[in-house]
């Protein structure tokens, strides 16, 4: 885990299941900020403790726990460059609220001077925009959600 700088890792096999966790937890840093701003009365005392200690760790979480809620991932099969258009001078392929159909093209991963059009696996809306337009990606990293 420190070779790798994870903080998290959850194994689940059919009779077997493994979850490492290092540092604060971070699910209950995300409950306990998300209750500070209801809890009313002892917010000028309050919000500042936790703000140093979870801010920079649990702005990833926290922004993407409410937006993996609203659809599924469509991740990166590959290793490449993130586009969103065919060509520069072309409109984006999907944009948010972009109803598209099982096999239709999302954007385009470049890797090693080859253009690999991203089709869709099934048919949805655009809930959101991931990844961002002429960046690089990793395998498995998100580039849309679709419900």
């Amino acid at each position: 885990m420190n070779e790798h700088g994870l903080t998290h890792f959850d194994l689940s096999k059919k009779d077997f299941h493994l979850k490492l966790k290092k540092g604060p937890d971070m699910d209950e840093i995300s409950d306990l900020l998300a209750s500070l701003p209801s809890g009313g009365g002892g917010g000028g005392y309050a919000a500042p403790a936790p703000a140093p200690i979870a801010a920079p760790q649990a702005s990833a979480p926290a922004a993407e726990a409410p937006v993996a809620a609203e659809g599924a991932e469509i991740t990166s099969p590959m290793v490449g460059t993130f586009y969103r258009k065919p060509a520069p001078d072309s409109p984006n392929f999907v944009e948010v609220g972009t109803a598209v159909s099982e096999g239709q093209t999302l954007c385009i991963i470049e890797a090693m001077k080859v253009m690999n059009e991203i089709k869709a696996e099934r048919s949805g809306t655009i809930c959101a925009l991931v990844a961002e337009d002429g960046n690089p990606v990793q395998y498995g990293d998100v580039l849309f959600r679709i419900k």
